[in-house]
């Protein structure tokens, strides 16, 4: 039965956080234009200036590969780095309205929805009625949090991950292990459901035996893969992106290169390394972008990841720092030569165990409105910098 304060609470936040992003976005494009040296793939350019705006906030970057999947299939081997769900979905509902940008905007939309009442009836039954609207409220408002409405997976990934947690603790562990399966269709990394789930209770020995359920999407993935000749295709398309497999490496690199920014910073701009290349858009366009900048930003959210589990393992049961801990060393361990810790800002929206432990502390200490202040102004900061092809994340 559905939850009419859960329900309430979740239409309000997610109106009104997507109505800022939406607001800043287009202002933003208003004022200052797109990036001069960007040139958007024709995928995601609807024809006439209107609708262009009106999808600024969402159509940046990685979006165009996912609605370029959605229309031609996989089509070059980079593009098999991007998993199936998403764009399977995005192609059925564009289908149907005609439109594949605007089906990745509805779809993100919904998903967010999804998530959001999910989340609020998880931390309902965890930490009790005080939290979950305050809960809603940060992670709504995280400063990446405009990638939930964006046409990337954030949003379809954290109702599938949040919904695993909430089924697996409300003992349905079918739907838990068909979220996990569905988010592992939708990043590899969903396979990493197994470990926090391994670690919830189950009154009952044998539902632990729905857990080998949770491989089944990445084992589909990869088959579809073998089918066309080369099962690792998801694994080699990383280099068409400069990233490595390297246990822990981006943290390692990371942290030193955040010293070094900092030091440049400090110096000052005479001394500053310049610029730094961003990943190819559809593998020809390169954007310069502040490397000091960039690397302070990226260490910021992965201190930021850290703190948070570290809060989740004191306030939450074991299963959500678990859950924390492996998608950090997973987020760390695929650095690029040019960016250590590339995208841990996006990844570390979908953690959401760490912001189920801000909104604790922030509402035990009284402090949960200048929380909500420093994350929708970072929020409006980097949203007006992404509607705008600028590098974030």
């Amino acid at each position: 039965m559905l939850d009419r304060t859960a329900l309430r609470d979740t239409w309000q936040v997610a109106v009104a956080s997507r109505a800022l992003i939406w607001v800043v976005a287009i202002v933003a494009v208003l004022r200052f234009g797109l990036e001069p040296k960007i040139t958007p793939p024709h995928e995601v350019v609807l024809g006439s200036w209107t609708p262009q705006l009106l999808v600024a906030p969402a159509v940046p970057w990685d979006a165009g590969h996912y609605v370029a999947i959605a229309q031609h299939g996989y089509d070059t081997p980079m593009r098999a780095a991007f998993f199936p769900l998403y764009p399977l979905l995005v192609r059925g509902v564009g289908a149907v309205i005609g439109s594949e940008v605007w089906a990745g905007v509805v779809l993100a939309l919904g998903a967010l929805f999804a998530a959001l009442y999910l989340l609020h009836r998880l931390v309902a039954l965890e930490l009790g009625p005080r939290y979950p609207r305050a809960a809603l409220l940060v992670t709504a408002l995280f400063p990446t949090a405009f990638f939930f409405s964006a046409i990337y997976t954030e949003s379809l990934f954290l109702a599938l991950t949040v919904g695993a947690f909430y089924f697996a603790r409300r003992e349905r562990w079918a739907l838990a292990a068909l979220c996990g399966a569905l988010a592992a269709a939708t990043r590899n990394t969903g396979v990493l459901l197994l470990v926090p789930l391994a670690l919830m209770p189950r009154a009952r020995r044998r539902d632990f035996a729905w857990l080998a359920a949770i491989p089944a999407g990445l084992i589909a993935v990869l088959a579809y893969w073998a089918h066309r000749g080369n099962w690792k295709a998801p694994f080699d398309a990383q280099r068409f992106w400069d990233r490595s497999f390297s246990p822990l490496g981006g943290l390692l690199h990371g942290s030193w290169d955040a010293v070094v920014s900092f030091g440049q910073l400090v110096a000052g701009p005479a001394h500053h390394v310049l610029t730094t290349p961003t990943p190819a858009q559809n593998g020809i366009l390169s954007v310069p972008t502040t490397l000091a900048t960039v690397n302070l930003t990226d260490f910021a959210f992965v201190a930021f990841a850290v703190v948070g589990c570290v809060g989740a393992a004191r306030r939450l049961p074991l299963a959500y720092p678990a859950y924390g801990a492996v998608g950090i060393a997973a987020a760390v361990s695929a650095p690029t030569k040019f960016e250590p810790l590339m995208s841990m800002p996006r990844y570390a929206a979908v953690l959401f165990p760490a912001q189920m432990w801000l909104a604790a502390w922030s509402v035990d200490r009284g402090r949960l409105n200048l929380t909500l202040t420093v994350c929708a102004a970072l929020l409006a900061l980097l949203t007006a910098e992404f509607a705008g092809w600028r590098w974030v994340a």
